[in-house]
């Protein structure tokens, strides 16, 4: 279980760089930069936003066939809030304080699965 939570975070902290596609960038409020990342089919990959050259505010994350996989928020490029991932019918929430976790939760139910 803990391999997922590490790979959600992984999928949003890291912004995946693999795909070589060059992101759309879009002004946005508060002096924030949207970027939308794509993978090669034309499916949004992530979307989120910077501030000062860090992530910051709400980052999405979705598989290459749409379906939302992640939820990620950040302040000021510090990891904060609640992150979910879903995956398999398990939603996982980890809880951040100080760019650091202090909380899982983990619940297996179909019915928590984002469509």
């Amino acid at each position: 279980m803990k391999k997922y939570i590490i790979l959600g975070a992984m999928l949003i902290s890291g912004i995946s760089f693999a795909n070589e596609t060059k992101p759309k960038l879009e002004a946005g409020a508060n002096n924030t930069v949207v970027a939308t990342y794509y993978y090669d089919n034309g499916q949004v990959q992530q979307q989120g936003a910077f501030k000062d050259g860090k992530l910051h505010g709400e980052w999405v994350s979705f598989d290459a066939n749409g379906k939302k996989i992640a939820i990620a928020e950040y302040n000021n490029g510090e990891k904060v809030g609640k992150w979910f991932h879903w995956s398999e019918g398990t939603l996982n929430e980890v809880d951040y304080a100080a760019n650091k976790i202090v909380a899982v939760k983990n619940w297996k139910n179909e019915s928590l699965v984002n469509n």
